[in-house]
């Protein structure tokens, strides 16, 4: 297995960031996905800028919390792509996989931060 380089996940954040920005930018205009698009491209593009802080993390604790923010924030965008796929306005199993990718990744990286916090 090739080894990830440190940016990988920085640069896979933001191109998830501008896939989103994308699919929303073709949705169609109407009351739900005016409010489910601006919360949704709140929500994935968060990662992206709050994983630049969890490079520069002042302390274990301090990086533990920005990476625990990472995390909230793509739940949240995966709960608003399963709305706007059940509303009927999505058909997008890539970047649902994406999210679900970055997800796994996260809970995994938070589960070892907490374990190298405790020693």
């Amino acid at each position: 297995m090739e080894k990830v380089r440190k940016f990988d996940l920085e640069d896979r954040l933001i191109d998830y960031a501008v896939a989103i920005i994308r699919i929303i930018e073709n949705l169609p205009v109407n009351k739900a996905t005016t409010h489910l698009g601006g919360q949704l491209l709140r929500s994935t593009t968060s990662p992206a800028l709050n994983y630049g802080e969890v490079q520069a993390a002042e302390s274990r604790k301090d990086f533990v919390h920005k990476m625990q923010i990472v995390l909230k924030e793509l739940r949240e965008s995966n709960n608003c792509l399963k709305i706007l796929t059940r509303a009927g306005y999505l058909n997008e199993t890539k970047i649902l996989d994406e999210t679900n990718q970055l997800i796994s990744i996260f809970v995994k990286s938070l589960g070892t931060a907490k374990k190298n916090a405790i020693k």
